[in-house]
C-alpha cells in the first residue's frame, strides 16, 4: 500500500478537546517516544523498569494508606497503650530523656510518656517494663501518656495487611499481569510478608530507640516507620513479585516442559491428556497476552511516529536559514517512512490479535 501524508495522518491518536488534558497527553506523547526508543533497543530491561515503576507507585500508594491508618487506628487500642512490647529486650547505649536505657528489640513497642524536663522542654520516657510503667503511671500530674505500646503495635499490623489486602490484587493483576492461582500465589505472598515483616521490624528496632532517644515527636515517628517498613519491603518484594507471578508465557513454557517429561517417563494416557489440555489453555492464554500487548503498543507507536514526522514538518517550515530546512526535510524523509513501517507493524499487530481471538 502506498501512503499519504493524511494516511499517517490519520494514525495520530487525537487529543482530547479539554485543553488542560490535552496539555498533559502531549507530554505524555514526547515520553513515550523517548521510551519506546529505549524499549526497542532493551526489551527485556524495559520490561523490568516498567514492572518496578508500577510496582514502586501501587507501593507508596499503600505506604500513604497505612500513613493515614496510623493517625487514627492507635486511638481504637488505648487500653493497651500502658503494655510495652519490647522483644528481645537488648540494652543500648542510648537513653531517653528520663535517663533509662533503651532496647533493640524486633519487636520494640515500649510505652511512652511525655514530660517537661528540668530545661523547660518537652521530653520523653520511654518504658520496657510493666514496673516502669506503673512508676509513670503513679505521677500523672508530670508524665503524660502518649501513642505507644501494644496498641499502637496492635495499630500498625492492622495497617500493614490491609495495605498488602490492597497490595496483592494491585501487583498480581495490573503489574504483573499473571493469571496462576491466585491461592497458592495468596498463600506465597503471606509467608512473604511474614518474612519481610519481622525483617523489617528488626530494621526498625534499632531505628526506633535512636529516634526516641532524639525526642522526635511520636506522629513524626510513625511516618518514618511507615516510610522505612515501606521502603523496605518494596525492594525485597520485588524480586519476589517475579517469582510468584509469572506471566501467562512462563507458565505455559513450565507446563510444556512437565507435559513432556510426562511422556517421557512413560504416564498414563489419562494423565497425558489432562496435562496436554492443560498445557495448551495456558499456550493460548499466553498467546493472547502477548497479541494484546503488541496491538496496543503497535498502536500508540504508530501515533507517536506520525506526531515525530509531522513535528519535523513544523520545525522545517520555521527553519531561520535554507540549509537548515532542508537538512530537516531529509530527516522528515526518513521520519516518513518511519512512521509507514509503524502503520505496517500496527495493521500486522492488528490481524495477529483478530486471528488468536477468533
Amino acid at each position: 500500500m502506498t501512503y499519504t501524508v493524511e494516511d499517517i495522518r490519520s494514525e495520530i491518536t487525537p487529543l482530547s478537546g479539554n485543553g488542560f488534558v490535552a496539555f498533559f497527553q502531549k507530554l505524555w506523547r514526547s515520553w513515550l517516544g523517548v521510551w519506546y526508543a529505549f524499549c526497542d533497543k532493551h526489551p527485556k530491561g524495559s520490561r523490568l523498569i516498567k514492572e518496578f515503576i508500577v510496582m514502586f507507585l501501587f507501593s507508596n500508594l499503600v505506604t500513604i494508606w497505612q500513613a493515614l491508618i496510623m493517625i487514627f487506628l492507635p486511638y481504637a487500642f488505648q487500653g493497651t497503650w500502658t503494655t510495652p512490647f519490647v522483644w528481645p529486650a537488648i540494652p543500648l547505649p542510648w537513653k531517653d530523656g528520663a535517663g533509662n536505657p533503651l532496647n533493640y528489640a524486633i519487636f520494640n513497642e515500649p510505652v511512652l510518656f511525655e514530660f517537661i524536663n528540668s530545661k523547660g522542654l518537652l521530653d520523653k520516657a520511654s518504658a520496657s517494663t510493666l514496673q516502669q510503667v506503673e512508676q509513670y503511671l503513679a505521677d500523672p500530674t508530670k508524665y503524660t501518656l502518649v501513642k505507644s505500646g501494644l496498641g499502637n503495635f496492635i495499630a500498625f499490623e492492622i495497617a500493614v495487611f490491609t495495605a498488602q489486602c490492597i497490595n496483592f490484587p494491585l501487583q498480581r493483576n495490573i503489574t504483573f499481569k499473571s493469571k496462576g492461582n491466585p491461592v497458592v500465589q495468596g498463600i506465597w505472598y503471606f509467608i512473604g510478608f511474614v518474612g519481610i515483616s519481622i525483617g523489617t521490624n528488626a530494621v526498625w528496632g534499632i531505628c526506633n530507640p535512636l529516634l526516641n532517644h532524639w525526642q522526635w515527636n511520636s506522629v513524626i515517628i510513625d511516618l518514618i516507620k511507615t516510610f522505612i517498613t515501606g521502603g523496605v519491603s518494596m525492594m525485597v518484594f520485588f524480586p519476589i513479585f517475579k517469582i510468584i507471578f509469572p506471566d501467562s508465557a512462563a507458565i505455559a513454557k513450565k507446563e510444556r516442559a512437565k507435559l513432556e517429561n510426562m511422556i517421557a517417563a512413560g504416564a498414563s494416557q489419562d494423565k497425558i491428556d489432562a496435562q496436554t489440555a492443560k498445557t495448551e489453555k495456558w499456550e493460548a492464554d499466553a498467546a493472547l497476552t502477548k497479541a494484546t500487548n503488541d496491538k496496543d503498543t503497535a498502536i500508540k507507536v504508530s501515533s507517536n511516529k506520525a506526531i515525530a514526522y509531522f513535528s519535523i514538518l513544523k520545525k522545517a517550515e520555521n527553519a531561520k536559514t535554507e540549509d537548515e530546512k532542508q537538512a530537516l526535510l531529509a530527516s522528515a524523509e526518513k521520519a516518513f517512512q518511519d512512521a509507514v513501517d509503524a502503520a505496517e507493524a500496527k495493521k500486522a499487530a492488528i490481524s495477529a490479535y483478530e486471528a488468536v481471538i477468533a
